[in-house]
């Protein structure tokens, strides 16, 4: 379905327009924000594990003083 897709000259035409939508001052700056974005979503995909992890430990602390109140 996707077979050459991305041929040298495709992506020749989206530098192009790329190019002609950011202008050739604004483009550095764009490449910073999209890499910003990539590495904020790559640090929020780990976060859950991490949280995870946090929250378990909390719980099993919960229980543990639950059952020093009985």
């Amino acid at each position: 379905m996707f077979e050459g897709l991305f041929q040298p000259m495709h992506l020749l035409l989206i530098l192009v327009i790329v190019l002609i939508v950011f202008g050739a001052g604004k483009l550095p700056d764009a490449a910073g924000a999209l890499g910003r974005g990539i590495r904020e979503f790559k640090q929020a995909a780990n976060e859950p594990a991490k949280s995870d992890h946090l929250a378990s430990g909390s719980r099993d602390d919960a229980r543990s003083s639950g059952r020093d109140t009985k």
